[in-house]
């Protein structure tokens, strides 16, 4: 069965799509983009700043459906420009600091509302 995860503390969808979905045990994000959900700013022109409000975005998604970002599996980090990839990394670690998820980071020409870095997740329900 799939169930609809829904958070008022992340970004809604802005556009057919939903913030997560369960099915079973897993629950899949949808990509979060550096979107505060509190202003609806984008945050840009820091890959530091960016990549925290995406991973702040997916950790309120986790949270709404009871997990934490202990219980992520696998990211998908998606760059705009590689070059930036140490200071992602830099951010990104200080969230995964034990038993990381496996990861895939690739650079793609162009992102949602041109922002410089997105991220989903799969993450597991215990």
């Amino acid at each position: 069965m799939k169930k609809i995860i829904k958070t008022d503390k992340a970004p809604a969808a802005i556009g057919p799509y939903s913030q997560a979905v369960e099915v079973g045990n897993l629950i899949y994000t949808s990509g979060q983009i550096p979107i505060s959900p509190k202003t609806g700013d984008l945050v840009s022109g820091d890959i530091k700043k960016a990549t925290a409000q995406c991973i702040e975005n997916l950790k309120a998604i986790a949270e709404a459906a009871g997990c934490t970002l202990n219980d992520v599996v696998k990211t998908t980090v998606f760059l705009k420009d590689m070059n930036q990839f140490t200071e992602m990394n830099e951010v990104y670690g200080s969230y995964f600091v034990t038993d990381q998820p496996a990861r895939s980071c690739v650079q793609a020409a162009k992102l949602p509302r041109d922002v410089d870095v997105e991220i989903e997740a799969i993450i597991l329900k215990k």
